[in-house]
């Protein structure tokens, strides 16, 4: 359940199949407006399935997803964004030829509003060196700079539902504190955020709720003192991800 009064993505009995092969079973789940909510779990786990079926690419055996209190049935790909969602896809999957201005103007491609400038202005804002970089072409920038761009055009569709798929891959330490940093401010203004992640001390920092994932199955889930405190909380999480973990 969300901590919200509201939920801005439900998922209900989620199963996710390709062929013979389950990648999901039985997820459930909220988000809640102005909330963060962690999905942890090792390559495999399913997380990225996960998201692609919120976004009707992956493709469902059952279940029931709602987005801003709408139902996904027979809603075409492409007018997922409207509904209110968007992705940041896990490699960022900027447009490297093109520049930073007009990979942000791509993100507004549904909208057909005046305040598209204004938006723009807006992104700049929360990504300084966007804006000191805006005429250069995308695939010079840092990876750390390329994240805050993939971002940036993700909320050019000004989403209610904004998701990460691996945010921190790739990343130096110091870009991915800024790129967290600026997620707890944009969750600061009413947008849920929904995070799948490998790195648990860096989303469990910034989390208010955590679901460890494991085979297609959520293990355990809550806030993350709760998870961590938790007596299943070891072999739940690193009985399935990655050795050398450090909480700070």
């Amino acid at each position: 359940m969300s901590v919200s009064g509201e939920a801005v993505l439900r998922v209900e009995d989620l199963t996710i199949a390709y062929d013979s092969v389950t990648a999901v079973k039985d997820a459930s789940f909220e988000v809640g407006a102005g909330e963060i909510v962690a999905i942890i779990g090792p390559n495999g786990a399913g997380k990225s399935s996960l998201l692609s079926a919120i976004t009707a690419i992956a493709p469902r055996a059952r279940g029931r997803i709602e987005i801003c209190g709408r139902s996904i049935d027979d809603i075409p790909r492409s007018d997922i964004v409207k509904l209110g969602a968007a992705l940041v896809p896990e490699g960022r999957q900027i447009f490297t030829s093109l520049s930073v201005i007009e990979n942000l103007k791509l993100g507004a491609t549904i909208r057909r509003d005046r305040e598209i400038a204004a938006d723009l202005e807006a992104v700049f804002a929360e990504f300084p060196v966007l804006a000191e970089r805006r005429r250069q072409m995308a695939g010079l920038l840092s990876g750390g700079e390329q994240q805050m761009l993939a971002i940036g055009r993700a909320l050019m569709s000004r989403p209610r539902l904004l998701m990460l798929d691996e945010p921190s891959l790739g990343l130096a330490p110091m870009a991915l504190a800024r790129v967290y940093d600026r997620l707890t401010a944009i969750r600061s203004r009413g947008v849920a955020i929904l995070v799948a992640e490998q790195n648990a001390a860096r989303a469990f920092a910034v989390a208010d709720r955590v679901l460890i994932m494991s085979h297609g199955r959520f293990s355990l889930s809550g806030r993350p003192d709760e998870v961590k405190a938790h007596r299943d909380f070891d072999g739940a999480y690193f009985g399935v991800a990655m050795s050398g973990v450090r909480w700070s």
